[in-house]
């Protein structure tokens, strides 16, 4: 019996892409790399994954990162939970309307102090939805529910700084270098000048003498 390929083989395209469209629709921060010490802005994004729309989503600071502040979303609340130190554990935001619905997405974006030594910043996430759900991204990478993960690595700047400043005195060492040569030249070649005016004198002066004669 010969079987209709395009029966099979579609429906199992079409399963596959939407199971993958499923597993990648999660929440994510951005950057994925960020420096040592630096202030960074990152920024939430939170899909919809469910048929249903998404009202609250709460983030846990990784260890050593300091949330510093956040930028406002027309919709939304802003609420933290803070340690005895006064630093932030976890910030969440939520709707005051409808939420994200299906098929959207809501970014939104803070700022936070990077630690001062590398480390992988795992940004483990809550997400709420309006039948009372909550999906847990807070597993590994590779997992189906992975946090998202932010690679603080060392970071650079200064030895940026010092070879642009290298590159700046080398510049001006060699122009001030160029300078004093074309004086030196120009020293070098003001006795000939002199001489030879001297001698053009002298020789007009023969030719007026020579002429009264």
């Amino acid at each position: 019996m010969m079987v209709n390929v395009s029966k099979v083989f579609i429906p199992v395209v079409i399963s596959l892409f939407f199971f993958s469209s499923i597993a990648s629709a999660h929440v994510t921060v951005l950057p994925k790399t960020s420096a040592t010490g630096a202030w960074e802005t990152y920024t939430l994004k939170v899909p919809v994954e469910k048929d249903i729309a998404t009202t609250k989503v709460t983030i846990k600071a990784p260890a050593g990162v300091e949330v510093m502040s956040y930028q406002p979303v027309p919709g939304w609340t802003y609420t933290a939970e803070k340690d005895a130190s006064g630093k932030v554990k976890a910030f969440t935001f939520e709707a005051t309307g409808e939420g994200i619905l299906p098929g959207q997405f809501q970014q939104f974006v803070f700022v936070a102090k990077n630690p001062d030594k590398a480390a992988k910043a795992a940004w483990d996430a809550f997400q709420y939805y309006k039948d009372g759900s909550i999906v847990e991204w807070t597993g590994e990478e590779g997992s189906d529910s992975p946090h998202s993960v932010t690679d603080i690595v060392t970071s650079t700047s200064s030895d940026h700084h010092d070879t642009a400043t290298t590159e700046h005195a080398e510049k001006t060492d060699k122009a001030q270098t160029s300078e004093a040569e074309k004086e030196d030249e120009t020293s070098d070649s003001l006795p000939l000048i002199l001489s030879g005016a001297a001698a053009l004198l002298s020789l007009a002066a023969l030719v007026l003498a020579f002429r009264k004669n």
